[in-house]
């Protein structure tokens, strides 16, 4: 085909000369350069595109649109049909959290340090959870220690964390430690918190394959789950180690806090569970870890956390046999997640001033605590001269104010 072509070509430019010997040479030159790059232009084309009638676009966006509700399932098919080494090994990551809290002989050595500690007098127990490395346990969750010793001085704080309870945790406390607070990290034992529970199941699920970790963090899971299950078993107050504590915790029983309130009936919307104050055994709690173990999703973020202390309460408020106070947000959580930047930064105009100003009074008369969003707010510096910066000094007991950035 080719060859023809070529053959073609030349015969035309052969005519052209004979036709046109009285045109200048320039002329041929241009007419021959022009007439070769058509042609070849030409044969590109005809070599890529197949000889076929030409197709209405439209009718392809339709046809996508048609099967587009198909493809998520049919993608996920072929990931696990396609990767099964990444998606195993995925799995297997997950999993080692897990056994991180389910070593041998842990069992006895967790319960021996935890009853301890909890039965050594104890005004308040509290209780955080961090299942992150211990480089990302930084001057903000120091901050958080302070707050509660400030506050609560003759309280006692255990950190169910693997790695805070090493050399360089007991590093970290120390200076709390020193000054005669009573702060522990203590390795949990997991299957011992939950067993005789519903999270037993799931735990086993989990281990064995049977049930999906889902895409989100399984730690965070476990550390939504792990408060609950401490809680039931020993009761105290769980905190968020971004939550700033105000007061003191010890007449607050069987509570937990809203986020959110319908502006029009001022009922509440939304719930978190950041804090979580329960008596041992209490009701709503094992209510709590049922449901955590029957609807339990991996893929959707607070499904597991926020959301379903939200469902369940919802569920069995107003019935008998469950005892609890629903608090105001401004108890817990007077500044929301859109809002805590302005808490950091130093006012600039008259209406930011008069928030700030408005904000703190109402926290100085309704607030034991303030949550800190960290995950929207660990990218700001407190400013000198902030709200936040009048905070830490109130309720700090190092101080290192600059460092809590």
């Amino acid at each position: 085909m080719d060859h023809d072509i070529e053959k073609r070509v030349t015969t035309v430019i052969d005519h052209r000369r004979l036709n046109q010997s009285g045109s200048s040479s320039l002329f041929t030159a241009f007419a021959i350069s022009s007439l070769t790059l058509v042609v070849v232009t030409t044969l590109v084309l005809m070599c890529n595109f197949p000889m076929q009638p030409q197709r209405d676009f439209s009718e392809v966006k339709i046809e996508i649109k048609r099967v587009i509700q198909h493809l998520p399932l049919s993608s996920e098919k072929e990931g696990k049909r396609h990767n099964p080494i990444k998606q195993h090994t995925q799995v297997n990551e997950k999993l080692q959290v897990i056994e991180t809290f389910s070593g041998n002989n842990l069992s006895d050595k967790f319960q021996k340090r935890a009853n301890e500690f909890i039965d050594d007098g104890c005004e308040v127990n509290f209780v955080m959870t961090w299942i992150s490395s211990i480089e990302l346990f930084g001057n903000r969750e120091v901050l958080a220690i302070e707050s509660v010793f400030k506050s609560n001085p003759r309280g006692c704080l255990m950190i169910l964390s693997a790695t805070m309870d090493s050399p360089q945790g007991y590093t970290i406390l120390k200076p709390f430690l020193d000054r005669g607070y009573k702060v522990l990290a203590v390795t949990p034992d997991l299957p011992f918190l939950l067993k005789g529970t519903a999270g037993e199941t799931w735990l086993e699920e989990i281990k064995t394959g049977k049930r999906d970790p889902g895409k989100i963090s399984l730690a965070q899971n476990l550390s939504n789950l792990m408060r609950l299950a401490f809680l039931y078993k020993y009761g105290g107050v769980y905190l968020d180690t971004d939550m700033i504590v105000l007061k003191s915790f010890k007449g607050l029983r069987n509570v937990i806090g809203a986020q959110t309130l319908d502006p029009s009936s001022t009922n509440w919307t939304r719930l978190n569970n950041a804090v979580l104050i329960f008596d041992k055994n209490h009701p709503l709690l094992l209510k709590f870890i049922e449901e955590f173990a029957k609807t339990f999703n991996g893929n959707i973020w607070g499904y597991n956390g926020p959301y379903l202390v939200s469902r369940v309460a919802r569920a069995v408020e107003g019935s008998s046999g469950y005892n609890f106070t629903v608090m105001r947000p401004s108890v817990f959580y007077l500044v929301n997640w859109l809002e805590i930047k302005k808490f950091f930064k130093v006012p600039i105009t008259k209406k930011d001033s008069k928030w700030v100003k408005t904000k703190l009074l109402q926290m100085q008369k309704r607030s034991y605590g303030l949550h800190l969003w960290n995950k929207f707010s660990k990218k700001y510096e407190i400013e000198q001269g902030s709200a936040m910066w009048k905070l830490v000094s109130e309720h700090c007991i190092i101080c290192d104010i600059g460092s809590a950035s």
